[in-house]
């Protein structure tokens, strides 16, 4: 098995992680999945920014791990949550880098939230962003 290419952020990839400033709520069938004033706003390259939210701020009992696993260069390996009250849509809604690199260590300790598999990812901007961050 070859190694995994590991890479860091540069000019052409860049990629921040900066405190945001907003309330985070993120919910699914009616449950408050987490609820967050301590988030990280990732921004990498041209994908859209992606709020990590504290382990602590999340109803860890509305999630179920799960074997699904992914890679990123820069950020290391993933490993996925589901939310059973979301049924099938909400499968693999939730990644976390448990040991991510360390150009993007700020991550460690937090998750993150598909919007297409969860309900809504609300902010106190945005009170109803599901699907659109």
């Amino acid at each position: 098995m070859s190694e995994k290419k590991i890479m860091e952020p540069a000019p052409d990839h860049p990629i921040t992680i900066e405190p945001n400033a907003d309330r985070v709520v993120v919910t699914v069938a009616g449950k408050i999945v987490a609820d967050t004033q301590r988030a990280l706003t990732l921004r990498e390259a041209e994908y859209e920014p992606v709020a990590y939210v504290p382990l602590e701020d999340v109803d860890r009992s509305l999630l179920e791990p799960t074997d699904h696993s992914s890679y990123c260069p820069f950020k290391g390996d993933a490993n996925y949550y589901s939310v059973p009250a979301g049924g099938e849509r909400s499968a693999n809604a939730v990644w976390e880098y448990r040991s991510p690199y360390p150009a993007v260590d700020e991550i460690a300790g937090h998750v993150a939230f598909y919007p297409d598999r969860v309900d809504s990812i609300a902010t106190d901007d945005q009170p109803s962003a599901a699907g659109s961050r």
